[in-house]
């Protein structure tokens, strides 16, 4: 992700983003929305309630959204697919100390390191 991109990505947390991303990164990771709910700390009954009401989420959820979102677009570029970029995402990754990648979504700074080794993979830095 370039400055730009970080750039924009921060204003558009900044702003908000309207709580119908929460269900379009739901459809584009493959999760269910209830494990989605789940890395945000927040009950999927509240984002129907939010995306009922036409709210926007808060900075840090839309951060969020929109860096996974980046992720699993990354992710199923260099493997792929989206299956096997998802396959990858629930199997513990040598490269983040045999975590499960799926389970560090719950911080902006663990799906950066998500990120992080998805580049090193796309590039074969795998050491």
């Amino acid at each position: 992700m370039t400055m730009l991109d970080r750039t924009a990505l921060v204003f558009s947390a900044l702003n908000g983003v309207p709580a119908t991303r929460f269900f379009e990164t739901a459809d584009l990771t493959g999760y269910k929305r209830e494990q989605l709910a789940e890395v945000f700390d927040t009950s999927l009954k509240t984002f129907q309630r939010y995306e009922r009401d036409r709210k926007k989420l808060n900075p840090q959820d839309s951060e969020k959204v929109l860096k996974i979102i980046h992720l699993f677009q990354a992710g199923e570029s260099v493997f792929g697919s989206s299956d096997s970029f998802r396959r990858w995402m629930d199997k513990p990754a040598y490269g983040l100390g045999n975590q499960i990648p799926f389970t560090l979504l719950h911080t902006s700074g663990g799906i950066d390191l998500v990120l992080d080794e998805v580049a090193r993979i796309e590039y074969g830095d795998l050491a």
